[in-house]
């Protein structure tokens, strides 16, 4: 896929440390949902992962079917420095576009947000597509837009049911209650299951 934010530029981002949306641990929306997930067998996709610690949390609850995809390869190594236990080849290096394989669950962290808005139809397409029939998508969305030029991007409720509804059922769009105080009233929690 093309698009300004390729490869080097992610890159970039990551070497000179310019991550400013890293909170340094796994978000506590998505830690709330995670705890209440007893199939510790699901096989778990987390694209744009970055330095991904909701990957190192699930691995740690004993989810030993976790993957995640980066554009950059700089993520990932932190990831394995950080957290050496974590398989080698669970780690893709790849776009998101290209890869082909089956997830049962894909969790969505700022990589939906981070993607050129021109991109959005394609990940619909693309997370449909890597998930088995019974999948879902899992995440949190921003629900407001940027002012300045992104990435990120955001977006609201109204968007994001126009872009998933052709696709994927809507179990749960609403505004997070549990973000972290400097996301508070800007987020949104979703469930999508294929259909």
């Amino acid at each position: 896929m093309n698009s300004k934010f390729n490869k080097e530029y992610w890159e970039n981002k990551y070497r000179e440390n310019a991550t400013g949306w890293d909170i340094g641990y796994a978000s506590t929306p998505l830690t709330t949902y995670f705890d209440q997930l007893t199939n510790k067998e699901l096989k778990i996709l987390i694209p744009g992962g970055g330095n991904c610690y909701e990957a190192e949390y699930l691995f740690e609850k004993g989810f030993k079917n976790v993957f995640v995809i980066d554009i950059a390869l700089q993520p990932l190594k932190n990831l394995k420095k950080r957290f050496p236990e974590f398989p080698e080849d669970h780690l893709i290096y790849d776009d998101f576009f290209n890869h082909t394989n089956t997830y049962d669950l894909i969790i969505e962290q700022t990589f939906f947000c981070a993607l050129d808005p021109n991109l959005r139809t394609a990940y619909v397409n693309k997370t449909h597509q890597l998930l088995s029939n019974t999948g879902k998508v899992v995440g949190l969305f921003f629900n407001f837009d940027f002012t300045q030029a992104g990435p990120p991007f955001g977006g609201s409720i109204v968007e994001y049911l126009s872009l998933f509804y052709q696709k994927f059922n809507v179990d749960v769009l609403e505004r997070c209650y549990n973000s972290i105080k400097p996301r508070r009233g800007n987020e949104l929690f979703f469930i999508f299951e294929k259909n």
